[in-house]
């Protein structure tokens, strides 16, 4: 079984995050016990601002047998509809990271309707990749992949 990994699990251990590093380390483990765990170049990216050199990052990635699979224009394609579905929609709702309902953004003090965290196109790839790439994607923000990538399993180590 091929596991692809979101950046917020590395970074669980990288960092460390002292509400995960436990959880996201146990749950990458039973992955490559299960088979190969792939990233992809934006997962890649975003790890670099926590490695002094390209050498020190490709090191962690081999001590953790975490390999690159590069997105190819099948990947792009599908990660360019469904951003295209994401921000079409013109109600500002939150959506749950557990369970991917969607919530009103509104301030609780005054009503006023608030802005929410967008997911911007680097999510849309590593859900895409992991959907074409991979049998699962271990990822704690479960929720907006279960909404926009119906289909893709999911592993949280949460």
């Amino acid at each position: 079984m091929i596991s692809a990994v979101d950046t917020n699990i590395l970074l669980d251990i990288l960092i460390p995050n002292n509400k995960y590093v436990d959880r996201s380390l146990s749950c990458l483990s039973r992955a490559s016990e299960e088979g190969p765990i792939i990233m992809n170049e934006i997962v890649f990216a975003e790890l670099c601002s926590q490695f002094l050199s390209q050498d020190d990052l490709n090191q962690f990635l081999s001590e953790t047998m975490i390999q690159i699979t590069f997105s190819n224009d099948k990947v792009l394609w599908e990660a360019g509809k469904v951003w295209k579905e994401y921000t079409k929609s013109k109600i500002q709702k939150m959506v749950c990271p557990a369970c991917g309902k969607a919530i009103p953004a509104v301030c609780t003090n005054c009503q006023t309707p608030v802005q929410p965290r967008r997911h911007i196109l680097s999510d849309f790839l590593i859900g895409a990749h992991a959907r074409i790439f991979a049998d699962r994607l271990i990822t704690r923000d479960r929720g907006f992949y279960r909404k926009y990538f119906k289909g893709l399993k999911i592993l949280d180590p949460s």
